[in-house]
């Protein structure tokens, strides 16, 4: 692609700008114990239609034409952006579900997925949805969407959050995070089949399906739910060891960075050959990535790097893209979000609620658990940018889906923050009192860094023998 000036220097200005606010809010938005991802999510706002715009549009629209080679740049950085972030939070799914807390997580997962999903289904069947349906006009794909728009639970925002709080260590913590793994890997599943429900429709249907003639509705869901299920669990069983031996090519010796890019950016060319979305490549090679579970220093350092470059640049860009694309004054329905935001709360907490007195849980950690899980974060808002992109949602619906993260991570944050010390935290950064617990730096924004979760106690107490998982 050639690049005329006045377009290199567009690109260059718009990331700049881009960075600048996503870094710049994110990182106000962490010195106040909120998210960073909500703060680039909100600078990328202060930079779109709901703010520069309304001052000058002239200036948006020249840093962020809509078409034009820049743009195209500007959307390849995106989908980096998205599928780094994909990869990042496969790959940090690692040992988290301990034996002795089987029960617990599974009535909470359980409980805290079916029961909201099908409520959100039992909504769409009692008011309908048409008035935010997308380009694609496929009823099966928006009702999919919004039934894991109400179920689903963010690991990157809840595992940040109770990081800065000293949580990291704490049976509560572990409970979250494990209910929170089992829900983002059915969230990406059926995202997938929403997704390929749409894909096969369009002119430039493209894969596997298109090969093989399949374009009804219930043939598209036979086959993207069976052919999601299987790339899954052929990760979850070879995915390892192919991993770990292909480490011994001379691309893995000379660039563990390069050879990582290369495992994520095969793995979702491979999942869109299939008619999967890409991003369900990457997840899934992250998640290869985790079960490989390899400890050579060499390539632990290449995760590190990639993950510094992912989260410095690319991932920051992808939110703050996200921000640019709301469009608070046009697109905004308030009555419609004020609803939806207590229907998919109240779902989701009492749910999450139920889970947790069954498994014996006392009434204070069960509620906690409830406020904790209905953090969508990083997972609702790639659910909604992801549904949008495909045209399976409209612009006001993505709104709303987006807004719907934002508040509720900001909820959960500071409820959280409020009653961290009850629950076993140490009420700042680091961890809990009485464990060994490890948790360096954050590499990014997005709940980056290295955590240790422990595996026995009661839900507020602190935990010994730690399993790392990497947040991101």
């Amino acid at each position: 692609m050639k690049f005329a000036d006045v377009d290199l220097a567009r690109l260059l200005i718009a990331l700049a700008v881009l960075l600048l606010a996503a870094h710049g809010v994110g990182s106000l938005f962490s010195r106040f114990g909120q998210p960073a991802a909500i703060g680039e999510i909100v600078g990328g706002i202060l930079l779109g239609p709901s703010a520069l715009a309304a001052i000058s549009p002239t200036v948006m629209n020249w840093i962020f034409p809509a078409t034009g080679s820049s743009a195209a740049a500007l959307g390849a950085v995106y989908q980096l952006g998205l599928l780094l972030l994909m990869f990042a939070a496969g790959a940090e799914m690692r040992r988290l579900l301990q034996r002795n807390a089987v029960r617990t997580v599974g009535l909470i997962a359980s409980f805290g997925l079916v029961l909201p999903f099908a409520a959100g289904l039992g909504l769409v069947a009692a008011l309908g949805v048409h008035q935010f349906i997308g380009t694609a006009g496929n009823h099966t794909a928006l009702t999919l969407v919004f039934g894991m728009a109400v179920a689903v639970t963010s690991i990157p925002v809840i595992s940040r959050i109770m990081h800065d709080i000293g949580l990291l260590g704490t049976r509560f913590a572990r409970i979250v995070l494990s209910v929170a793994v089992i829900e983002d890997i059915v969230l990406y599943v059926v995202l997938a089949v929403a997704v390929g429900l749409v894909a096969t429709n369009g002119t430039e249907a493209f894969g596997l399906p298109t090969a093989l003639n399949i374009h009804g509705v219930a043939e598209n869901s036979i086959y993207h739910s069976i052919v999601a299920v299987i790339f899954l669990g052929v990760a979850l069983t070879v995915g390892g060891r192919v991993y770990k031996w292909l480490q011994a090519n001379p691309l893995a010796v000379r660039s563990p960075v390069g050879f990582q890019l290369v495992w994520m950016l095969a793995l979702s060319a491979g999942a869109l050959s299939l008619g999967l979305v890409p991003l369900y490549g990457a997840f899934v090679a992250g998640i290869a990535v985790a079960v490989a579970n390899d400890t050579d220093g060499r390539a632990a350092a290449g995760r590190n790097a990639l993950a510094t470059v992912s989260f410095g640049f690319f991932i920051p860009v992808y939110f703050a893209i996200i921000g640019i694309q709301l469009d608070l004054i046009h697109h905004f329905d308030v009555l419609f979000f004020v609803g939806f935001l207590a229907f998919a709360c109240v779902a989701k907490a009492a749910s999450v609620y139920l889970g947790a007195r069954l498994s014996h849980e006392n009434q204070f950690v069960s509620a906690s658990l409830a406020i904790a899980m209905n953090a969508r974060g990083g997972p609702g808002i790639v659910l909604a940018s992801t549904a949008y992109a495909a045209g399976i949602i409209n612009q006001t619906f993505f709104v709303s889906l987006v807004m719907l993260s934002v508040v509720t991570s900001l909820a959960a944050g500071s409820w959280l923050e409020r009653v961290g010390v009850r629950l076993g935290g140490t009420g700042k950064k680091g961890r809990p009192a009485g464990t060994d617990s490890e948790v360096p730096a954050e590499a990014g924004t997005a709940g980056a860094g290295t955590a240790e979760v422990g595996t026995a106690g009661t839900a507020g107490a602190p935990e010994g023998n730690g399993t790392a998982v990497d947040t991101a």
